[in-house]
């Protein structure tokens, strides 16, 4: 009887809703699917009424998603969407540019024969998904396979800061499905995955940083069209969120 009540107020949370992380999953989704638009205010009292619990497991999502780049937590203690700085897009590229290069060469050095095997799956899953529209899911598919590379890599600071840059990446992709969607064309296959997949099995360093760097280089030229139009669209963009 004793623990009862210590343990009432999280079973409880867990019962409504999961907790923190199933706060954090939806938070998350929603603002990589731009559901949330960049600069949107997060009140942790609205937040608490809507998935019915206490402040205290929204205040952790919060700084988990703060941690990742998504949210940002102002002086002022109010927290928002983290705002989309279109000035800023050519400096995000060129780090992708410099992530993607290096994890794709370490992959191609280190690389075993079940990480092969883990790169190949994760791209078919990716090409398997961009018949069916379903944004969300492509991107993390996106991100499911180039982290397949980073891993194989061996250097977990190089896949971190990767990952981070991957899921801030995410949001931006979203702004080229909706581009998509509008045109009524399909999501694009990527053969640039498998190309690399075989340039990293073969262990040749040099190509895979070249392919990689052909990647990103398609990755920009999707969204810089688009972007001059989302940019005057969606609210939050070219903010600093001060």
């Amino acid at each position: 009887m004793r623990n009862a009540e210590p343990d009432s107020e999280p079973r409880m949370a867990r019962k409504r809703g999961g907790g923190s992380r199933h706060v954090l999953d939806a938070l998350r989704d929603e603002i990589l699917e731009l559901k949330l638009a960049p600069g949107t205010a997060l009140d942790e009292t609205a937040l608490a009424a809507r998935f019915g619990m206490s402040r205290s497991p929204i205040r952790e999502a919060l700084i988990r998603l703060s941690a990742v780049g998504l949210v940002q937590m102002l002086p002022n203690r109010s927290t928002i969407v983290a705002p989309l700085d279109i000035a800023t897009l050519p400096r995000f590229v060129e780090a992708v540019d410099y992530l993607q290069r290096a994890t794709a060469r370490l992959a191609a050095r280190h690389r075993t024969e079940a990480d092969i095997a883990v790169m190949s799956r994760a791209a078919h899953d990716y090409d398997v998904l961009c018949p069916t529209g379903q944004a969300l899911a492509l991107s993390e598919a996106n991100k499911v396979f180039h982290m397949s590379i980073a891993n194989a890599g061996g250097n977990r600071y190089l896949a971190q800061s990767y990952e981070r840059m991957l899921d801030e990446g995410r949001r931006i992709l979203h702004f080229h499905f909706a581009h998509v969607r509008k045109s009524g064309s399909e999501f694009p296959l990527s053969p640039e995955h498998h190309l690399m997949v075989s340039a990293i099995a073969a262990q040749d360093e040099a190509e895979a940083d070249r392919l990689a760097h052909n990647h990103t280089r398609v990755f920009e030229d999707r969204i810089a069209d688009f972007m001059k139009v989302t940019y005057l669209e969606q609210p939050g963009l070219g903010e600093d969120g001060a």
